[in-house]
């Protein structure tokens, strides 16, 4: 019986209902309004569980919460009046109560009582009377919470179940060995070599051009007065493909008259001078 039905049946239910108004079963559509005569019910058969307040504290709190009451400041007498009347329906439904529920009904009447007697004023301040009860109220809302939260984690048989796998005969289990690092360095430098084998370098050659070597030489003779060295014509960096380049320019600028070779002696050095030049 939830806690709705119990705070509403006071208003909606009579003192004292008659059971023959209602019917004791619906079979197949029909109600069933008299009990078959043969029909034998053993004494206290039909239980009642109240299965919404777990006691007079769990009770208590529900009164506090459907109103949005602060649970600091609680209107003792008007709680203290609802308290009663569950009490009371509880009484009426046969529902056997327990020694704390009446403790605490007790306990509520006498704070109560204390909050309605009038203080002398030379009296010291006393401590309010419902100060246990709030403190009673908030422990246990606190272990309330705590035990739904436990209870909302995933619980074996529950949420989750368990499983088990037979292994069929003959299956043997093989352990993947353990990889040393030694291990993964070898094959690292296995992978490493098989890598330069597929490396290849593509050397491209200079383009030379015998017409741009040509005016090149023909330039460094005008402007080195119209005489110069042999040696001194030729660029060494460019290695061997510069130097004949520079060599067959020579031989064409020779050989179509713009230059000439002198010696002035066997074995003197040789130079290079502009065809028509004066020494």
């Amino acid at each position: 019986m939830s806690a709705e039905v119990l705070a509403d049946a006071p208003a909606l239910a009579p003192a004292h209902p008659a059971q023959q108004e209602l019917p004791f079963a619906i079979v197949q559509g029909t109600p069933l309004l008299a009990l078959p005569e043969d029909l034998y019910i053993p004494p206290d058969a039909l239980e009642v569980f109240l299965d919404a307040f777990e006691g007079p504290l769990d009770l208590l709190l529900y009164l506090i919460k459907r109103q949005n009451l602060d649970i600091l400041d609680i209107p003792i007498a008007e709680i203290t009046d609802q308290y009663m009347e569950y009490v009371e329906l509880m009484k009426d439904l046969r529902l056997e109560l327990a020694a704390e529920y009446l403790v605490m009904a007790a306990m509520l009447a006498e704070i109560k009582s204390r909050m309605l007697l009038p203080r002398p004023s030379e009296a010291p301040e006393e401590e309010d009377p419902r100060a246990e009860l709030v403190r009673r109220l908030q422990e246990y809302e606190r272990f309330k919470r705590a035990a739904e939260d436990l209870d909302a984690l995933p619980r074996l048989e529950r949420d989750l179940f368990a499983t088990q796998v037979e292994v069929p005969p003959g299956h043997v289990r093989r352990l993947p060995p353990e990889v040393d690092l030694r291990e993964v360095l070898l094959a690292l430098r296995g992978v490493l070599a098989r890598a330069d084998l597929f490396t290849s370098h593509r050397v491209a050659r200079e383009a030379l051009s015998l017409r741009e070597r040509m005016s090149l030489v023909l330039d460094r003779v005008r402007s080195a007065g119209g005489f110069v060295d042999f040696v001194r014509l030729f660029e060494l960096h460019e290695g061997r493909a510069g130097v004949v380049v520079t060599f067959l320019a020579l031989l064409e600028l020779i050989r179509g008259a713009s230059l000439e070779l002198v010696q002035t002696e066997p074995f003197a050095p040789i130079h290079v001078r502009l065809r028509g030049a004066t020494e």
